[in-house]
């Protein structure tokens, strides 16, 4: 319960859920609990039943999870399905530890830490410089080669998906978990999810952990956390690159240069960087005045609302002729660290194929094309 941070009414209520009667704190919180309470306890959990007819008590210990490490996050009201989602890899971090130490893998940290006074745009062009990340314009193969790169330096990146009917849905973009492990939530949108790993880069140059939902818009205001306006700092400077001078140097935006919208388009093609992200940081930078901002965003919003309604006329259109859309299940970008790490291990004997096979979320048949 205080790993997934429920009080003792909380859980009554997510125990409780669809009875006529609440549940009294004696139908769980005495020595007998009846079988159907437990299995919904166990629907929270996810430990199975064996787990708590375990006389050993649970442990609290700080290496167990990032919620015994830190009290207080940037993201304060972490839903149920957030702390799940942390808990699940913070579990699969300490398997992939073990299995490393198993197979005599060290993961020696090839990037020095920062500390919170440095320069974070000069951060961001050393760590460039580093990675030299390429760029290219499908924004998914940016990302991937994001991954690859970071893997060559010891990070380890994964993906999370959650499909449309999840009830329990995670409310963050990405975390940071020490000593080398960020993990970043699939969005539509690859420019966000591209920003969200550069964010958690910064993270883990400041060796600071973190669980949170990024506020793209509130990039602006003075009240954010220093650590948080380093890491959106060293984000937007890693991402924009030799643009970030062209962008310093324009001028006030207003009327008579159009709000300088041509030049903040071409540079969000050529960075990954979202229009409204470089209008955000103009308005950080006082290149553009609160009123002259909030009507470029309602005007993209409303943009972004006419797009999403045309895209639904169509697949009503498309449904009214009896087209059926095939879309294809989206699959994570799999880090290629993660996948030498359980290579080795079934080398070594450590694991076996059934395992590798499980591990790497593949099906047997294709086992020859990870292991020979």
């Amino acid at each position: 319960m205080q790993m997934y941070r429920l009080t003792e009414d909380d859980l009554l209520t997510q125990v409780g859920q669809g009875f006529k009667t609440p549940l009294a704190r004696s139908d769980l919180f005495s020595k007998d609990i009846k079988l159907n309470y437990l299995k919904r306890i166990d629907k929270i959990f996810e430990k199975g039943l064996h787990y708590y007819l375990d006389p050993k008590a649970p442990e609290d210990s700080k290496e167990a999870s990032i919620f015994f490490r830190k009290t207080s996050f940037a993201t304060d009201e972490l839903s149920l399905g957030a702390v799940k989602t942390v808990n699940k890899f913070e579990e699969l971090k300490l398997s992939l530890e073990a299995i490393a130490t198993l197979s005599e893998i060290e993961y020696t940290r090839k990037i020095r830490k920062y500390n919170i006074n440095e320069n974070s745009q000069r951060a961001a062009l050393e760590i460039r410089e580093l990675i030299n990340p390429v760029f290219t314009e499908k924004r998914r193969d940016f990302l991937k080669l994001l991954i690859s790169k970071l893997a060559e330096m010891n990070v380890l990146v994964f993906e999370f998906i959650e499909t449309h009917n999840k009830k329990e849905k995670a409310n963050i973009d990405g975390f940071f978990l020490k000593p080398n492990f960020i993990v970043l939530k699939r969005h539509q949108s690859f420019r966000r999810e591209i920003f969200t790993l550069a964010h958690e880069l910064g993270h883990y140059l400041l060796d600071e952990e973190e669980v949170e939902k990024i506020d793209y818009f509130g990039m602006a205001e003075k009240n954010i956390s220093k650590i948080e306006r380093w890491c959106n700092d060293f984000a937007f400077a890693f991402l924009a690159g030799p643009y970030l001078t062209t962008l310093n140097s324009l001028g006030v935006a207003n009327s008579t240069n159009d709000y300088h919208i041509s030049e903040v388009e071409q540079i969000s093609k050529k960075t990954h960087l979202s229009e409204m992200a470089i209008f955000t940081r103009l308005l950080y930078q006082k290149q553009i005045s609160p009123t002259s901002y909030s009507n470029i965003r309602n005007d993209y919003q409303e943009q972004f609302q006419l797009r999403q309604k045309e895209k639904e006329r169509e697949k009503q259109l498309l449904k009214e002729q009896g087209i059926k859309q095939r879309g294809s299940v989206a699959q994570p970008i799999p880090s290629p660290l993660f996948i030498s790490t359980i290579q080795t291990a079934f080398y070594e004997g450590i694991l076996n194929e059934y395992e590798v096979s499980k591990r790497l979320n593949i099906k047997p048949e294709k086992l020859e094309k990870y292991i020979q």
